[in-house]
């Protein structure tokens, strides 16, 4: 999702989620420096696991483990 402001990275990621089964592994990318604050707090307030997260050549990856 590079590119993408804030709130889109987040509500293109519960939209793709819907469509997982529960223990399915994905990591998101995105460039946008608020989904530091966003993707950890919709993983938290939906009930999945942010296993890992990092920055590299300014885009941000989040590895998350879906409940």
């Amino acid at each position: 999702m590079k590119g993408l402001k804030c709130p889109i990275p987040v509500a293109r990621t519960r939209k793709a989620v819907r469509k997982l089964p529960s223990r399915t592994y994905i990591r998101v990318e995105c460039t946008d420096p608020l989904a530091d604050i966003d993707i950890p707090h919709m993983v938290n307030s939906d009930g999945h696991q942010l296993l890992e997260k990092g920055v590299a050549d300014d885009v941000r990856w989040y590895l998350i483990r879906l409940k």
